[in-house]
């Protein structure tokens, strides 16, 4: 009997993949697994496997029946053992594009509070202060102000086209990038270093690649301007929390708007609940409603593409 199984989810229900798999005439289970051995023995033997947040591990890839096909709720895979999965066989895929523009939203407004000093006015008010420009100097109007990209994907052009009405100079880094499609876009296109000396704003929008994790370090915080701000809603492997926490507090750099971390939730402990000029938000740039919906609908619609033996909508790159 074909199977399909969920390993975790945090949804109120899955009536629309279970539908799916149902009209494949397929069995469907859901569970809540927690850990690596959770998952590999509720994928055992099963033709389709949806995760959320528990660990796909080799064991997991080994259990599952051969050609058969694992699907991750979300934008990044990083829970999934890819190389595993593909020497078992299995086909891999994710959806990137189910909350593209909640995301964009949330950098945009994030980046325009940060700019404007928002979260910094908002403190001086409610502890018993009056101090517009004591509080808020520096600040450049934003004709003037060089509004970097690290990484201009999808998101990272969606977030752009946001912005474009606000009279930003745009520069992004992204090897991918051609000159004939900066000018198009309206950017400049620079390396990584003149991004770091030049911008006044970096929004991170580049995946946690082994060029790219870590790239944010004590060192390449020192070359950027200290009326500067990053902006993350991208991977918080982007970023040296630690050396980011003490950039902030030396006033190397201006302030961080942060949506995504190394460790999630973030922990208690951790330098950045505490650093001067932050707004830090819960992982939440993904959501609405309409976004769960989404993401939930296209798992469906991958779920009835694997039972019918095609290929997943947005396969793992």
């Amino acid at each position: 009997m074909t199977r399909v199984v969920v390993t975790d989810y945090t949804f109120p229900d899955l009536v629309q993949e279970e539908a799916a798999a149902r009209a494949a005439g397929a069995e469907f289970a859901a569970h809540k697994s927690r850990d690596a051995d959770e998952v590999a023995a509720a994928v055992r033997g099963a033709d389709v496997a949806v995760v959320q947040f528990a660990p796909f591990t080799a064991a997991a890839a080994a259990a599952m029946k051969p050609g058969g096909t694992v699907i991750r709720y979300g934008v990044g895979y990083n829970n999934i053992d890819i190389d595993a999965a593909r020497a078992n066989g299995l086909r891999v895929g994710y959806v990137p594009d189910y909350c593209a523009d909640e995301v964009a939203d949330h950098t945009a407004a994030a980046a325009l509070a940060m700019l404007r000093k928002l979260p910094m006015l908002d403190a001086s008010v409610r502890g018993k202060e009056w101090a517009a420009v004591a509080r808020a100097r520096p600040m450049k109007p934003f004709a003037q102000t060089n509004f970097g990209f690290f990484g201009l994907g999808q998101i990272g052009r969606a977030v752009l086209a946001r912005l474009k009405g606000f009279g930003f100079r745009f520069m992004a880094a992204d090897p991918g990038l051609s000159d004939q499609e900066a000018a198009h876009l309206g950017v400049v296109r620079v390396d990584g270093e003149r991004l770091l000396r030049d911008a006044d704003i970096i929004s991170l929008h580049a995946p946690a690649t082994p060029a790219t994790t870590g790239y944010f370090n004590a060192a390449r915080l020192a070359m950027m301007r200290p009326n500067a701000v990053i902006v993350n809603s991208a991977r918080g492997q982007l970023i040296v929390e630690d050396d980011l926490a003490a950039a902030l507090v030396a006033g190397t750099i201006a302030g961080a708007a942060l949506d995504v971390f190394h460790v999630e939730p973030l922990p208690a402990d951790s330098p950045l609940r505490s650093a001067p000029n932050t707004l830090l938000t819960p992982h939440a740039a993904w959501y609405s409603e309409a976004a769960i919906r989404n993401l939930q609908a296209l798992v469906a619609e991958d779920i009835a593409r694997a039972l019918r033996g095609e290929e997943p909508r947005k396969p793992v790159p």
